[in-house]
C-alpha cells in the first residue's frame, strides 16, 4: 500500500492493538490529525484540555490495563507540556509511546516557530527517544517504540516526527507486532540459595513493589507468600498486588505505613524484595533498614541492585518467572508464632485516637467509599495527604485498581489518570481522590470529563491548605506556614456546575453515606467538595531518614 506518513502512523497504531489515544492537535500535527479523522472508526482520540492531562491519561490507561498508553502532541509547547507526564511514567515504569510532531525537516535547527529539540530534552526520562528522518524510517521507528516500551523494565519511549514526513508517501507493508523479548533469569543458580535462606528463616517477610504489578505476577506472589507463610508489606506502587483482605497482607510500608509494617521490617530475619527499589520513602535510614535480616532482591533492572540498600542475594529476571522458580520444589513453611506477633502489632496503636476535628474525617469518607464501591472499581489519586489516607484506609482488593504517582509525586496527575482509566474501563466506576491543592493543578480537565460524559466521581479532600507540606512545617519548621495557607476562595460546587457537572458537598459526617451513594447512582461526572479540617494530619509517620523506633503517632 502507498500511504502517507500520517496514514502509516494510524496503521501502526492499529497493528499494535491501540484503540484509544490521548492528545491535542496543532500546526505541525495537522497531517496526523487529518489521518486520525479518516481512521476514527478504529482509533478513538480523546481530546484533553492540556497536553499534560493527555500524558497522564495515557499513563492511567496503561496502569489500569497493562497495555501501552499513547499520547500525541504537536511541536514546541505541545511536546514540552508532556515532559512531566513522561517523567512520571518513567520513574514508575509505565509503558507509554509519545508521538510528537515537529517542524519540517528543512526548518529543524533554525529556531522555527514552535520548534524544540524534544528528543534531547526527554533523553534522561525515557527508555529512548528518536527523530524520524525519512518516511521510510517511520513504521520501523513506531514498531520499535512499542516493543521497547514493554521490553524488560517498562517505560516511555518518544518518537519525534517532522511534519513533511507525515505528508510524504511510501510503501507500507503490515506486520504483526513483535512479542516482547522474553527476559530469562540471568543468574538461576541463586534460586537454590534463596530457597535455603527461606527454609532457615523463622521470621521472613516479602516487600512487594510496583514491579509485581508490572510483570502481572500477582497470582505468583500470592502463591509464593502462601507456601513460605510470609507476611507481605506493599510499597505505595505495590498496593493491590495481593488483596487487602488476604490474611498475609500487612499493608503499606514506609513513611506513612502502619506501625506493624515498620515493626515487620525491623524484626524480620529475611526480607524478600519483589520488584521494589528501596526508595527513601520506604527505607528511611538506609544504613539501618533491614540490617538485622538477610535481604534478597528480585529485580528485572540490574541497575537497582545495591543502589539504595546493600543486599545479600539478588536474582535478575522478570519477577513473575523468578517467583515461579522459587515456588517450584519449595516445601510448605509455617511461621504461626511470627504471624501472631504481627497481629499484636496491628493493634498496638488502637488506643491512639486522632482528636475529633468537628469536620468530616478523611478516614470516614474513605471507609464509607470502601462499602459503596466494588472491588473492580478504580481509585486514582493526586499527591499529598489524601494520597496517604487512600494508602492507609482504602481496601485495594484487585491489581491495577489503584493509580497513583509513586516516584515522581506529581500533583496534577490524578485527573488525567482517572480519565485514562475510565476510557479503558467504561463498565467500572473510577473515583478520583484528590486534595484542593492538587485539584487546582488539573481542574481544567473537568471539561474532558463533561465532553465525554465520563462518570468519574471526584472527591476533593478540601482542607483549604497545602496539607502535606503544612504538616512538615508543623513537625520540622516550627509551624511557620510559609505559602501553605493560600486563602483561596474557590467554590468547587459552583465550579463544577460551570463545567456542566453536578457538584455536591460534604460538610458533616452524617452526610457522607448519602452523598457518596447519590454520586454513584447518577452515573455521570460528579465533583464532591469534602470540607475536612485544615489541621488533620497523616499519622503515623516515620520522619525522613529515621526508623520505626522514632515513629510519630501524635501531633
Amino acid at each position: 500500500m502507498l500511504l502517507t506518513g500520517a496514514e502509516i502512523i494510524c496503521e501502526c497504531l492499529i497493528e499494535q492493538g491501540v484503540d484509544a489515544v490521548f492528545g491535542y492537535p496543532g500546526g505541525a500535527a495537522l497531517n496526523t490529525y487529518d489521518a486520525l479523522y479518516k481512521y476514527s472508526d478504529r482509533i478513538r482520540h480523546i481530546l484533553t484540555a492540556h497536553e499534560q492531562g493527555a500524558s497522564h491519561a495515557a499513563d492511567g490507561y496503561a496502569r489500569s490495563t497493562g497495555k501501552t498508553g499513547v499520547v500525541i502532541t504537536t511541536s514546541g509547547p505541545g511536546a514540552t507540556n508532556i515532559v512531566t507526564g513522561i517523567a512520571t511514567a518513567n520513574i514508575d515504569s509505565i509503558p507509554m509511546v509519545c508521538l510528537t510532531a515537529n517542524v519540517n525537516t528543512d526548518q529543524l535547527g533554525r529556531d522555527s516557530f514552535q520548534e524544540v529539540d524534544i528528543v534531547d530534552i526527554v533523553k534522561p526520562i525515557t527508555k529512548d527517544s528518536y527523530l524520524v528522518k525519512s518516511v521510510e524510517e517511520l513504521a520501523p521507528a513506531i514498531r520499535r517504540a512499542f516493543a521497547l516500551a514493554k521490553e524488560g523494565r517498562k517505560g516511555p519511549v518518544l518518537v519525534d516526527i517532522p511534519k513533511d514526513i507525515t505528508a510524504a508517501k511510501t510503501e507500507f507493508t503490515p506486520e504483526k507486532p513483535k512479542r516482547p523479548l522474553t527476559f530469562e533469569i540471568k543468574n538461576p543458580q541463586v534460586i537454590r540459595k534463596v530457597q535455603e535462606l527461606i527454609r532457615n528463616s523463622k521470621r521472613p517477610m516479602i516487600y512487594a513493589g510496583g514491579g509485581v504489578l508490572s510483570s502481572n505476577a500477582s497470582p505468583e506472589l500470592q502463591a509464593f507468600a502462601e507456601i513460605i507463610d510470609a507476611p507481605v508489606c506493599c510499597s505505595l506502587m505495590g498496593l493491590g498486588c495481593i488483596p487487602a483482605s488476604h490474611p498475609l497482607c500487612v499493608g503499606n510500608i514506609g513513611m506513612h505505613g502502619g506501625y506493624e509494617t515498620g515493626k515487620v521490617t525491623d524484626e524480620c530475619d529475611l526480607m524478600i524484595t519483589c520488584g521494589a527499589r528501596f526508595s527513601d520513602r520506604v527505607a528511611g535510614d538506609r544504613e539501618k533498614f533491614g540490617k538485622q535480616a538477610k535481604i534478597v532482591q528480585l529485580e528485572i533492572d540490574e541497575n537497582e541492585i545495591n543502589k539504595n540498600v546493600t543486599v545479600d542475594e539478588y536474582i535478575i529476571g522478570d519477577v513473575k518467572n523468578i517467583l515461579i522458580a522459587l515456588t517450584a520444589g519449595m516445601e510448605q513453611q509455617s511461621h504461626s508464632e511470627w504471624l501472631e506477633k504481627i497481629e499484636v502489632w496491628k493493634h498496638e496503636l488502637d488506643d491512639v485516637e486522632p482528636p475529633k476535628s468537628g469536620y468530616p474525617e478523611p478516614w470516614e469518607i474513605l471507609e464509607t467509599l470502601n462499602k459503596i464501591k466494588s472491588d473492580s472499581d478504580i481509585i486514582a489519586t493526586d499527591v499529598g495527604q489524601h494520597q496517604m489516607w487512600v494508602a492507609q484506609y482504602s481496601r485495594i482488593e484487585k491489581r491495577k485498581t489503584l493509580l497513583t504517582s509513586g516516584g515522581m509525586g506529581t500533583m496534577g496527575f490524578g485527573m488525567g489518570a482517572a480519565i485514562g482509566a475510565q476510557i479503558a474501563h467504561p463498565d467500572n466506576r473510577v473515583f478520583l481522590v484528590t486534595g484542593d491543592g492538587s485539584f487546582h493543578m488539573n481542574l481544567n480537565e473537568l471539561v474532558t470529563l463533561k465532553s465525554y460524559e465520563l462518570p468519574v466521581v471526584v472527591l476533593i479532600m478540601n482542607n483549604t491548605v497545602l496539607g502535606m507540606v503544612r504538616q512538615w512545617q508543623k513537625l520540622f519548621y516550627g509551624s511557620r506556614f510559609s505559602q501553605t495557607d493560600p486563602h483561596r476562595a474557590t467554590d468547587f460546587v459552583a465550579l463544577a456546575k460551570a463545567f456542566g457537572i453536578d457538584g455536591m458537598s460534604i460538610t458533616k459526617s452524617e452526610e457522607i453515606d448519602a452523598v457518596l451513594r447519590k454520586a454513584v447512582e447518577l452515573n455521570k461526572p460528579v465533583v464532591i467538595d469534602c470540607r475536612i479540617s485544615p489541621d488533620v494530619n497523616v499519622l503515623p509517620m516515620i520522619p525522613p531518614g529515621k526508623t520505626v523506633n522514632e515513629i510519630v503517632t501524635e501531633m
